[in-house]
């Protein structure tokens, strides 16, 4: 990853984008290291967190993550998520970012950043990008494609000035998935029956 000290950063986080890319890679985010990592590489401007919500919803297992984010050092942007019907007659949710993404990324481009970074790997960005590098700026895409199937798209890629994949910062900014209390319980249990089996031989 190509950084300088003095570089003015702007982060800017799809969140459902990210959330797949890691859950492809089989970690989550720490967003508190992701927020150190990424103030130890420049002069952090801020950090922009996108999401859809599901209003109306007594419970959103997203919540309790973008209340902890808004009072730790993001820039939360989020709308409604509006409700579909898919082919097979189940109700699904949409809630593209898109938009928002390139107003922020083409006004901190113009404004205080002279370094973006878009954790994102939507080729639909491939034009915003490339915008942004006329005004001046540097844009590292983070995403991914060691998942199956890749979740970076090629082209955008290539139109940036760097891409960084994310399994490589899965050691210094992921943790490992929570896996359901029954697979830990087993796996612990596994392992303790390959340590007395070691014992033993």
């Amino acid at each position: 990853m190509t950084f300088y000290p003095t570089d003015r950063l702007a982060l800017f986080i799809d969140g459902s984008n990210l959330y797949s890319a890691a859950k492809g890679l089989g970690f989550d985010i720490d967003y508190r290291k992701l927020l150190e990592e990424f103030r130890k590489r420049g002069v952090l401007v801020r950090a922009y967190y996108y999401t859809a919500l599901v209003e109306d919803e007594e419970y959103s297992p997203i919540r309790p993550l973008v209340d902890w984010l808004d009072y730790n050092g993001y820039s939360l942007v989020t709308k409604a998520a509006r409700q579909y019907t898919d082919s097979q007659g189940r109700k699904r949710w949409r809630g593209d970012m898109d938009v928002e993404i390139a107003v922020d990324m083409m006004e901190m481009a113009a404004a205080s950043a002279d370094h973006l970074v878009l954790f994102s790997g939507d080729g639909d960005f491939k034009a915003l990008v490339a915008a942004v590098q006329r005004r001046g700026a540097r844009v590292t895409v983070v995403s991914t494609v060691k998942s199956q199937p890749p979740m970076a798209s090629d082209d955008l890629r290539r139109q940036a000035d760097n891409f960084v994949d994310l399994a490589d910062l899965a050691d210094i900014i992921g943790r490992p998935s929570r896996l359901p209390r029954f697979i830990q319980e087993s796996r612990t249990e596994q392992r303790r029956h390959e340590d007395d089996a070691e014992a033993d031989a």
